[in-house]
């Protein structure tokens, strides 16, 4: 049976070609009706093969009891096959449905301070509405990291989270079944971990991939990284979003008023001032701050000031507002990096802004304007007034969650929306940044690191 099994799956399987929208619906019915004579050849078997024919195909324990007989084949067969949003049997409350993308998180990482398992939060709560959760791949949690710190956490979000929407866990790509939507990976691993992971994401159907930064550990990885993407047709869009920020968005609208006006980007956590919690910290950022918590910034750079390495005539740091420390994480390696640091970079195009960031500064992220003479014009904070009632409810309802997660989470909603909508229908994702983007952006941390360091000691 397993011989037969396997072999129509190869025979059945769609070519996990590019879709457009409009054959898309034509790939669901293809895929749902390869499923449907799978699900019926396996009313033949044993009761016993009959569940693992089941997990194979994806329909889940409960679709095989050998006591309910071969109807529930027959059923959830049928119930895929009438559907356009895909072929492997889930709840109803989570599927991919006709324009939506079917989104595979991959990297989740521990509930309550993994940006992996916000992403999960806001998809599995419908917050975006053209993205469907439908798998979670977790190596770490479900693997060798399960007895661990996090670990019996994970286990209790996780059998939440299927009991409640449906949505499964995976610990490789490799278990994952053929696309039955266009297929969105959410990349949120370790950044170490990010090459392998887009190319086993090409490899299992991604028509689009959301990446968060800084994307690789290395310019040269991630040039290496686009390269790879573009000969697949496969597009990459990265998690910056600070890039569709109100507030970046109002400072940079209310400069443009200031004959003179000299921009500053403030970013803040509220990691605690000791060297357990910072060298945790360093440890789980090791790639370091100008490449983990100050990317957004230098993204904005990027994106709106034409910062680039090229183009940068020099970059001075605030000796006084700055400090660097060599810590020990929780392995008893030690790590060096800022625990907070400010600069001012100068383009040789004559613009001029700087960066602050602070691991220990609160929760607050602002911008402000100074004019000609350097007093300060305007400031504007992320989260405002208006969106200070969220954070207060996202913080009662997740009261142990990283606070940063809350002040930027309407900014998380639109850059997820924009991208899943952008996967199904191929329309631009406005203000969105490229893989491109993302490139130059870690040019310009690699090139200002050593650079600032030097200059703090």
């Amino acid at each position: 049976f397993f011989f037969h099994l396997h072999a129509s799956r190869r025979i059945f399987q769609p070519q996990r070609s590019k879709m457009s929208p409009s054959n898309s619906n034509q790939y669901h019915r293809r895929h749902s009706s390869s499923t449907y004579s799978l699900a019926a050849a396996a009313m033949f078997a044993s009761a016993a093969t009959r569940s693992a024919a089941a997990y194979s195909l994806g329909l889940g324990k409960s679709a095989f009891v050998p006591s309910a007989g071969t109807g529930r084949v027959a059923a959830a067969a049928s119930r895929s096959a009438s559907t356009t949003s895909g072929a492997f049997s889930r709840t109803p409350t989570m599927y991919a449905d006709a324009g939506q993308a079917e989104v595979i998180l991959v990297g989740c990482g521990a509930p309550n301070r993994g940006m992996g398992w916000y992403h999960a939060v806001q998809m599995l709560d419908k917050k975006c509405p053209s993205a469907s959760l439908d798998f979670i791949v977790e190596p770490w949690f479900m693997g060798p990291g399960g007895e661990g710190p996090g670990g019996p956490e994970f286990k209790e979000w996780q059998a939440e989270s299927e009991a409640k929407y449906g949505v499964k866990f995976a610990t490789s790509l490799e278990d994952l079944p053929p696309p039955a939507a266009p297929r969105l990976a959410l990349i949120s691993g370790r950044t170490a971990d990010n090459p392998h992971l887009l190319t086993e994401s090409i490899a299992h159907g991604a028509k689009c991939i959301y990446l968060e930064k800084p994307g690789a550990p290395t310019v040269t990885e991630l040039q290496q990284m686009a390269t790879e993407a573009e000969d697949a047709g496969v597009e990459v869009l990265m998690g910056y979003n600070k890039n569709v920020c109100k507030y970046v968005r109002k400072t940079r609208e209310f400069a443009e008023t200031v004959p003179g006006s000299h921009v500053t980007f403030v970013s803040n956590n509220a990691y605690e001032n000791t060297p357990e919690s910072l060298g945790e910290c360093f440890e789980r950022n090791a790639e370091g701050m100008l490449k983990n918590m100050a990317i957004h910034e230098l993204a904005l750079l990027v994106s709106f000031y034409d910062v680039s390495v090229d183009n940068i005539e020099s970059v001075t740091a605030d000796k006084e507002f700055s400090s660097m420390q060599t810590l020990p994480g929780p392995s008893g390696k030690e790590y060096t990096d800022f625990d907070k640091i400010k600069f001012t970079i100068k383009t040789k195009t004559g613009k001029e802004v700087s960066v602050a960031a602070d691991r220990c500064g609160g929760t607050d992220s602002y911008a402000t304007v100074s004019d000609a003479s350097g007093e300060e014009a305007f400031r504007y904070y992320m989260p405002d007034d208006e969106d200070k009632k969220l954070v207060e409810e996202l913080t009662a309802q997740y009261p142990t969650a990283m606070p940063y997660f809350f002040t930027q989470d309407p900014d998380y909603i639109t850059v997820k929306e924009r991208v899943a909508k952008h996967t199904v229908d191929g329309e631009p994702a406005d203000g969105i940044a490229t893989i491109g983007i993302a490139v130059e952006t870690l040019k310009v941390a690699e090139y200002l690191t050593p650079i600032l360091q030097e200059q703090l000691k």
